[in-house]
Formats: C-alpha cells, structure tokens, sequence
C-alpha cells in the first residue's frame, strides 16, 4: 500500500510539472518574444502595453519585450530577417514589402480605417487638396507621399507637381510647419489632437474623406514574418489573443488603458495621452465584426492603386499580405 501510494504521488508529480510546462497552464518558463514597434510609444500601441501590465501576455505563456525601432533598419526588414517575432507596420509598406519578395505578412490591423491627413497650420489657409499648388510638404521621405498627393490634387483638379517637397525626415511637425513647410502627413489621433492641446489650430484634409481617389487602407498593422506564420502558429495565436485583449480594454476603458500607457511612457504628455486615447479608442475596431480584421477587398483595392500609380515593381497577390487565421 506504501508503495502504491508512493506511484500515486509520483505520478501527480510528474503531471504538475508537465503542466508548467504549458503555455497558460501557471509557473514555468515563458516563450521570450520581442515586438517592435514603429515610433515612441504612444495611443497606437496602448493595446500592446495593457496586455503586457494586466499580465494578459504570461496567461499565454508569453515574455513579451517591446522595444523601439532600430535606427539601421526598418521594422519590416527587422521582422523579416527574424531579428524581432512581430512589428508595427502599415499596408502601404507591407504591400511594397511583398513586391520586393520581402516575406511579412500583416496579422492584424490596429485601426480599422485611416485616420491619416494632410495638416497645415490653420492661418495658411489651406482646406482642399488644391490649396496645396505652390506650397512646401515636408516629407519623410517615402515614394507613396508623391502618388499619394498627385491623386488628390488630380481628384480635385490641382497639380502636384507645383508642390515643393522639402526632406525633413522625422522632425517635429510643429516646429517644421512654423518654419520650413507648409503642410505634412500626419495621424490625426496624435498629433492632431496635440495641436488641439497646444491650442495651434490646424486645416487637416484627411484621406478617409477622399476614398473616391485614394482607397482606404489598413494604418498601422501588426506584422510577423512569412517563417513565423507558417512554422510558429501557436506562438502568433497566443500573441494576438492577449494583444487583442489588449485592445478591446483600450476600447472599453479609454481613460484606464491611457494610464497604463503613461506608465510605461512617463515621458509623454498627460493630456494628450488621455485625449489621444479617449478619441482613438472607438476607432481601433469602429464597424468591424472584431478587433484586428482584415479583408481582401481592402488588400485588394490598395495594392491594385498602389500599382496603378507605379509605386510597386509588380502586382502582389493580396491574399498573401495579410491574415485573420490567428485573431480570436
């Protein structure tokens, strides 16, 4: 009987450390992942952050590492090379990725439409695609500003070509528009809602307002490599199902989701974070069935536009650029 009991407390033995062994299943070692992201933080990563501090990430057996861009090296070169397992991209550089034969693959999309625009100070007076003949963009140096903004101007029977466009990288948009340029590309939800804060008014025309000359598009998107999407779909599910936890408690609870991100970024300014956020946060699923959906009519439409315009050396295969295989 000694004996038997014995087997017995062995074998319950056994079967616990197997179980920590598990991902989700309790203590034991977690699978190191590192998520890059596009920028500093900020409101479009919140998702990230939450599931990270409410532990959502180690329930799936996960240590996630976000870290911030290299400065050698765009994100998707980084994820395709294997040097990070996900990133923060957008579906115009994904799409060009891909006609390049770079292997990403967007996994999932942060904001369902764009909330991206063209913004200039509103004393410049500039309301309308047209308004921009004559003027100086600053650009940051990506050939889809040029097709972009010949697209809009053509849709509102400007020229583009009477742009000047003056390289300023990365700089800040607010010192750049009071001293260099006239207008830049921004996100509305962060940096439109800090000229808001700042109490600098801005004439912004954005892209979801002219979808009948430029498609709308998936900005930003998560991505992984082709190699991780194949070989390591467990490690990309149990991923997403904490980051898109992480997301549907940004979208229900703004105002704490934007403390955590303050938390993890001390830096930022308060007020904008929490008003970033409160207008952000319906607009990361808006009238999707689901946090992270993608769909092929949108995959297709743009990276049909993007090789009508010449901005890719081939037409891609748009099923190929992007998956919901692994959202919840």
């Amino acid at each position: 009987m000694k004996r038997i009991m014995i087997a017995i407390l062995v074998n319950l033995l056994v079967i616990w450390l197997a179980g920590c062994n598990v991902p989700g299943a309790g203590p034991g070692p977690l699978t190191p992942v590192t998520m890059m992201l596009d920028w500093v933080p900020n409101t479009n990563h919140t998702g990230l952050y939450v599931a990270q501090a409410k532990g959502w990430y180690k329930e799936q057996g996960l240590d996630v590492r976000i870290v911030e861009p290299s400065q050698e090296n765009t994100v998707v070169q980084v994820v395709a090379a294997g040097q990070a397992d996900f990133g923060i991209s957008y579906q115009e550089e994904v799409t060009h990725a891909r006609a390049e034969d770079v292997p990403v693959v967007s996994i999932a999309a942060i904001i369902q439409h764009n909330t991206s625009g063209f913004a200039s100070p509103k004393a410049k007076g500039l309301v309308r695609p047209k308004d921009f003949e004559g003027k100086k963009y600053g650009a940051f140096g990506s050939p889809i500003e040029k097709a972009m903004l010949t697209a809009l101007l053509a849709c509102d029977g400007g020229d583009a070509s009477k742009i000047e466009f003056v390289d300023v990288g990365w700089a800040d948009y607010f010192v750049v528009t009071q001293r260099d340029v006239d207008l830049a590309w921004i996100f509305y939800g962060w940096t439109g809602i800090e000229a808001e804060v700042r109490g600098e008014p801005l004439n912004i025309v954005m892209l979801s307002d002219w979808v009948k000359c430029v498609p709308d598009y998936y900005t930003p998107v998560i991505i992984a490599s082709e190699k991780t999407v194949a070989g390591r779909k467990d490690l990309a599910r149990r991923f997403l199902a904490a980051t898109s936890q992480g997301y549907r408690y940004a979208i229900e609870h703004p105002a704490e989701a934007a403390e955590v991100l303050l938390k993890a970024a001390p830096e930022s300014n308060p007020e904008l974070v929490r008003r970033s956020q409160q207008w952000l946060s319906p607009r990361y699923q808006a009238d999707a069935k689901r946090w992270g959906e993608q769909t092929l009519e949108v995959w297709q439409r743009y990276a049909d536009w993007m090789a009508d315009q010449g901005l890719i050396p081939r037409r891609i295969d748009p099923a190929k650029a992007f998956t919901t295989e692994f959202l919840p």
